[in-house]
């Protein structure tokens, strides 16, 4: 006779950082307001001026975060991992959904109603004070990709985003391995181009040293070298 599967605990919120710093009862309070999910890669988990206003916590995992053309062309802003938050501004502000968000990997997501949240944020200022360093990191972030937009050329802005990557992978010295290595569409979505054009300055930038392709990885050999090239591209 088969046995029926264990059911897996949800993770605990306590590693999520804005929650870090409740108290085990605030932390279970938390925990009771949300509903766990699982998402395949590729699936949708809330769409572009969407009216829903439930926050997402993810649990395992990682999301894309996009916006699409009426053409359909996707511009992709950044992935999100395990235990960070998606989905807050409308509960926020009561605006519509200001992107697209879908599973890139096998993904466990809370999901907890606007309300919920906006009562956590008023009974525990903690979270408040944690919450908003992630919002001035995020207006950060797409103040830096607009001036890359705006004042970039092509071969630049995939410079300036291999350089985002590598930042973020583990480190060897001066070298960087990014796993998966990002497809020639996901790094033309990023920066606004086609794949032809990503092609062509990952290949001159592998000619020259700075970067080689084993296996699942893409290798930033140095890093150093890489930086100041985008130094020298947007003189900062």
């Amino acid at each position: 006779m088969t046995q029926p599967q264990a059911i897996q605990p949800h993770p605990s919120l306590s590693k999520v950082a804005i929650f870090a710093g409740l108290s085990p009862h605030a932390l279970k309070r938390v925990e009771q307001r949300c509903a766990w999910r699982h998402y395949e890669p590729g699936e949708a988990i809330l769409d572009y001026l969407d009216a829903s206003d439930d926050v997402f916590i993810i649990g395992t995992g990682e999301v894309r975060v996009t916006i699409y053309s009426l053409a359909g062309k996707a511009v992709s802003f950044r992935e999100l991992g395990a235990g960070e938050v998606f989905g807050e501004y409308p509960a926020i502000d009561g605006g519509p959904r200001s992107a697209s968000v879908e599973a890139h990997t096998n993904c466990l997501i809370a999901s907890m109603p606007a309300a919920s949240f906006r009562e956590i944020l008023a009974t525990e200022p903690g979270v408040a004070q944690a919450l908003l360093p992630q919002l001035v990191m995020k207006i950060r972030a797409l103040t830096t990709r607009v001036y890359e937009f705006s004042t970039l050329a092509v071969n630049n802005r995939i410079q300036a985003e291999l350089l985002r990557l590598a930042n973020l992978a583990s480190k060897d010295g001066k070298s960087a391995r990014i796993v998966p290595a990002p497809t020639h569409v996901e790094i033309a979505s990023r920066v606004s181009t086609h794949r032809e054009a990503v092609t062509r300055e990952l290949s001159r930038l592998s000619r020259i040293g700075i970067i080689e392709r084993r296996g699942a990885a893409l290798i930033v050999k140095d890093i150093e070298r890489l930086s100041e090239m985008v130094h020298d591209a947007t003189g900062e």
